[in-house]
């Protein structure tokens, strides 16, 4: 105990010290490394990950409130926080020899995903719209520069400033939401301003506060109308920032967006679920009627990412317990279907080729019928189709919301998952359907080992949840009870 009364807890918050002081440790052993070592420094990237992870664990059911009730350390965090490193520890692998080959061989390039991660790590963990807004910031600003890392690349530099630029035009809408909250409560912590609203009147600034944190958290997952970012910055960054990009901060917005809405404002669920359902269709149908007409499979990804954030806010509207598991079930599985098909497109792109337009998939199936295989597992995945994770997924997701009595933001649902198959099954059809043209590229491939392994974590992973998914959904289900 401090002289203030300030209660310090370091365990409560050893994932974050680990992975943040990792990535601090990555800098200075980066300043005395040679030119040609720096690869070395994924793998001290990668132990700092594994140590976080084994901290989570540690640390299940151990729930409490520690630095004056300012930071939650519960399952609910922690299963967020194992979703985050494991992103981390998928982008690292993917990124060894990707960065290598195009001359982005820098040290402090795994210390932002560390740092990204830590920011990612606090936002899960926040009792407080503060911590929420720090959170947020520590993430935000290493994305920055991660999408713009390749400096040579103008498409890199114009995501970056892109991302920039609307990402603090959305931190400025949550920060006012911030301020109208405090306004009308004369409070930022969660616990303090549900009891409020427990006791108090809705006042019309306390709902445009709502509403502001919306247009903040919104930004951040890419949901309509708030995406406009999302296509150009995929398809600039560097593809093994695209793919962390398209998992981690997803994952810790909704993260923060469950916490603070589900446990500060549960008693005005029927105003903020009128607008999350209407944004819900709105996102999802944008989404995937955007992809149909892509080449660019950066460009189909990013707005397949807009359409599943439109799917996991249909669960968050239907709300409940089962809702809520539901949601972190599907950005689990996510998680691992989305950066396995990012990992497809670095592994086609080491050809020399940049692996994106969806000609450079042309008959990969027969050139390369393993690398086919997992795009075929990947892309079947992200379209709901059984026995993968993504099916299941989905099922969990709808299911929710037809007991919570949403049958019409279902059949929605639905109707999109029939739309996205055209444009998934497309990339299955240029790979199997088209004759191969040149058998001398299959040579010219170049095999990545940290790669390979994130491919065979990603498909592995996505087939084991889907065939086998009682496991990480009970473990989901538990994770919720200690704030439901």
């Amino acid at each position: 105990m401090l002289p203030f009364g300030i209660q310090i807890d370091l365990a409560g918050i050893a994932p974050f010290l680990i992975s943040f002081l990792t990535g601090v440790f990555i800098l200075v052993i980066d300043a005395f490394s040679a030119k040609g070592q720096k690869g070395k420094l994924a793998y001290v990237g990668l132990t700092g990950v594994g140590l976080s992870i084994l901290a989570c664990f540690a640390q299940w059911d151990s729930s409490r409130q520690i630095f004056n009730n300012m930071v939650y350390t519960d399952n609910f965090a922690l299963f967020f926080n194992l979703i985050f490193f494991t992103s981390a520890a998928l982008a690292i692998l993917l990124s060894v020899d990707y960065i290598k080959l195009r001359g982005l061989d820098h040290g402090e390039y795994y210390s932002l995903i560390l740092f990204a991660t830590s920011g990612m790590v606090l936002m899960a963990q926040a009792a407080s719209l503060i911590m929420i807004f720090l959170g947020l910031e520590i993430l935000s600003i290493s994305v920055y520069i991660l999408a713009g890392f390749n400096k040579a690349n103008a498409k890199s530099n114009e995501a970056a400033i892109k991302y920039l630029l609307l990402g603090a035009f959305a931190s400025g809408f949550l920060l006012y939401g911030l301020a109208f909250v405090y306004g009308s409560v004369g409070s930022l912590d969660l616990v303090t301003i549900h009891n409020f609203l427990e006791s108090s009147p809705l006042g019309p600034s306390l709902l445009v506060g709502i509403a502001f944190l919306i247009v903040g958290f919104s930004f951040k997952i890419a949901m309509f109308p708030f995406h406009m970012w999302t296509p150009d910055v995929y398809e600039g960054a560097p593809t093994s920032v695209t793919a962390f990009m398209s998992v981690g901060p997803k994952a810790a917005g909704f993260a923060a967006f469950l916490r603070v809405f589900l446990l500060a404002f549960p008693s005005l669920r029927d105003e903020w679920g009128i607008i999350l359902w209407v944004l819900a269709a709105v996102t999802m149908t944008l989404g995937n009627i955007m992809a149909l007409t892509q080449n660019n499979i950066k460009r189909m990804l990013a707005y397949s990412s807009i359409a599943h954030a439109g799917y996991i806010m249909v669960a968050m509207v239907a709300g409940s317990g089962l809702g809520t598991s539901s949601i972190m079930f599907y950005i689990l599985a996510y998680a691992f279907m989305n950066m396995g098909a990012f990992g497809v497109v670095i592994m086609l792109g080491s050809r020399g080729q940049l692996g994106e337009d969806i000609d450079d998939y042309r008959s990969i199936g027969y050139l390369r019928p393993l690398l086919g295989l997992s795009m075929t597992i990947f892309m079947f995945s992200l379209a709901g189709i059984p026995p993968t994770a993504g099916f299941v997924a989905k099922f969990f997701i709808f299911s929710a919301a037809v007991k919570a009595g949403f049958i019409w933001l279902t059949i929605i649902g639905v109707l999109n998952s029939v739309l996205s198959l055209y444009y998934y099954l497309r990339v299955i059809v240029y790979m199997y359907m088209y004759e191969p043209e040149d058998k001398a590229e299959k040579a010219s491939l170049i095999y990545s080992p940290a790669l390979i392994v994130a491919l065979i974590i990603s498909v592995i992973a996505t087939l084991q949840i889907g065939i086998f998914p009682s496991f990480f959904y009970n473990l989901a289900k538990e994770s919720i009870l200690s704030f439901l």
